[in-house]
């Protein structure tokens, strides 16, 4: 492995992942806006679930036809798309003046999601063997850096809300703070349709095409031209004596469902479904949220959220270093075992909480909040309970709709009684454990498990099924959270995440040290090619 190789397929690397940026500040920004944007439009909670997962499902219906679209017109111009899509996204959101409308902007930035899929195909397709799961972690790197600048951004624009700062009122970020939430993800979206147009097209997708003088120009750039004859020759050799181009969706799909290719399928489903399962993007998309309903406050809990997100960006950094040197299998079993018993611990910690309303959190409540129903609270007061659904049902029999949407937080905060400190512990431990395996493992093995003639088709249907995945949990958390309470919410994750750990246990294998071309040659559907 030369210098050269190294610092090209890095930069490369660094440019398609902006797109991961992205991507994670689109997905965990609304966790900041979701309570104005609730207060603005005067959501229910299934009209909530329906906001945040918006994009999930705008992913869902673009990863159906991104394999093939990157098959047809190439990788790069396909992330082209997405970026013209979140940059698009992120301007409607900012200026939506209607649920309908914000859910709209939120699809379309939805459908650039697909990038999560495409952009580990490209980086796979120009790294080497040794670099190769290091790289494609960049990108899961770069996602929660978005994760966590997104929360940091959020809390700064909060803060600023509450300046007397004449500019302040001026440019309405005092009233007006989730549309500059929402619109601050223009200029990362901008900037990365600019960097794109800098990448070379990838040189196994320039072979598969036939387009040999530019892929041999591609491999020079990339690995030096000593180096370039010799990766041209291995990836010739590997590819289908059918070329790709000929293929019809309907044979790359035959291939991928066929017997030779069934347990990598199932490997594929498996982690597709278990990454979301686990709860991930329930703590990432309603951070917040879920730090509120432990009785932090709402200030307190978008800090919190802060340190979430730092927490992530450290632990995917681990990953990122042992990814190659560990193994994938290694690293999912003990992020698993991790993800399993801190959802546990969050569970009991939400368990052992009561919830009581006296006359001194009235009174702590008017300071923070002049006109505060009091006498609508009254025959709550002195009443303790044992279960945040029961509390929760007893205050929104008592409150205005609009009263229940503005005063929920501060209630919470002033009635509850729990081990806060655990449920944050559960989930900077969740956190972790995730972002040291699923995270960045799920991306990495989708890149290898597949052949190259079939790999952009296979990871769509896989994608597609994460995507399902994660827009189900996302819409029925808030359902979740009302009816179910807080502490059966996560024991279920719990549960799913057990059941991950046995399925990852007894059908996924190592893969690392293993290039592109001695991975499909093991699971290359020969026969269907020759039929």
């Amino acid at each position: 492995m030369t210098s050269l190789s190294i610092s090209n397929a890095l930069k490369y690397t660094l440019i398609v992942s902006l797109g991961g940026f992205i991507f994670g500040f689109d997905a965990s920004v609304i966790s900041g806006a979701i309570g104005f944007i609730s207060e603005a439009f005067k959501l229910t909670p299934w009209q909530q679930g329906i906001v945040v997962s918006a994009p999930t499902l705008g992913g869902l219906v673009a990863t159906l036809i991104a394999g093939p679209v990157a098959d047809a017109i190439g990788r790069k111009q396909t992330l082209l798309m997405t970026a013209c899509l979140y940059f698009v996204s992120a301007i409607g959101s900012a200026f939506a003046t209607s649920f309908e409308a914000l859910v709209i902007a939120r699809f379309i930035g939805g459908m650039a999601f697909c990038s999560l899929m495409v952009a580990p195909m490209y980086i796979a397709e120009i790294s080497l063997a040794d670099q190769r799961g290091r790289l494609v972690s960049v990108n899961q790197l770069n996602i929660v850096v978005g994760l966590f600048i997104s929360y940091f951004t959020n809390y700064f624009l909060l803060q600023l809300s509450h300046s007397e700062a004449m500019w302040v009122s001026g440019w309405q970020i005092d009233t007006q703070t989730w549309r500059w939430m929402l619109g601050v993800e223009a200029l990362p979206a901008l900037a990365w349709i600019l960097l794109l147009l800098l990448l070379p097209r990838s040189p196994r997708w320039l072979l598969m095409k036939d387009q040999q003088l530019e892929a041999k120009r591609t491999l020079t750039r990339l690995f030096g031209s000593n180096n370039a004859q010799q990766q041209l020759d291995a990836i010739q050799a590997a590819l289908p004596k059918l070329q790709l181009s000929s293929l019809s969706l309907a044979r790359k799909m035959g291939s991928l469902f066929s017997k030779r290719l069934r347990v990598p399928l199932m490997v594929g489903v498996v982690l597709a479904i278990a990454q979301q399962v686990t709860g991930i993007n329930v703590v990432f998309f309603y951070a917040p949220t879920i730090f509120e309903q432990s009785g932090i406050g709402t200030d307190a809990a978008f800090m919190q959220a802060i340190w979430i997100g730092l927490i992530n960006v450290v632990f995917t950094i681990v990953a990122l270093l042992t990814i190659d040197k560990l193994g994938r299998r290694p690293l999912l079993l003990i992020g698993l075992t991790g993800i399993c018993f801190s959802m546990a611990l969050c569970s009991w910690g939400f368990k052992q909480a009561t919830y009581q309303l006296n006359t001194a959190h009235i009174a702590e409540i008017k300071t923070e909040v002049a006109d505060f129903p009091v006498h609508a609270l009254a025959p709550i007061l002195g009443q303790a309970f044992t279960s945040d659904v029961a509390f929760n049902d007893a205050i929104k029999q008592r409150l205005t709709a609009d009263e229940y949407r503005q005063y929920k937080s501060v209630i919470f905060a002033h009635s509850i009684n729990m081990p806060a400190k655990l449920v944050l512990l559960g989930i900077s431990l969740f956190v972790a454990s995730f972002a040291m395996s699923l995270g960045p493992v799920m991306w990495v093995m989708f890149s290898e498990i597949f052949p190259n003639a079939i790999r952009a088709v296979a990871i769509s249907v896989v994608g597609v099924i994460n995507n399902a995945a994660s827009f189900t949990v996302q819409l029925v958390f808030p359902w979740e959270l009302e009816y179910l309470g807080a502490s059966t919410t996560f024991l279920l994750y719990s549960l799913f995440s057990l059941l991950s750990f046995a399925l990852v246990f007894l059908f996924v294998e190592e893969t690392k040290g293993k290039s592109l071309e001695q991975l499909s040659e093991s699971l290359e559907p020969k026969p269907d090619y020759t039929n």
